[in-house]
């Protein structure tokens, strides 16, 4: 026999359930231009994350910061 569930008890979110990582923008530090979204954990680290990605505006590979 089918039994219905009640779908009030979950929680959604945007990240696909996972509480711990939160939605980061980066953005050159040459153009200041966003150009890349990612996920991040929430509690390490503390700092802001730093990678060096493509920059379609310098047309290089430039360090991308976290902004807010």
């Amino acid at each position: 026999m089918f039994n219905p569930v009640d779908v009030s008890s979950f929680k959604l979110t945007n990240n696909g359930g996972c509480k711990m990582r939160v939605k980061v923008a980066l953005a050159c530090e040459e153009c200041k231009q966003r150009n890349y979204n990612t996920m991040k954990n929430k509690d390490n680290p503390k700092e802001r994350l730093e990678l060096k990605k493509y920059c379609p505006f310098c047309r290089k590979h430039t360090p991308h910061k976290e902004t807010k």
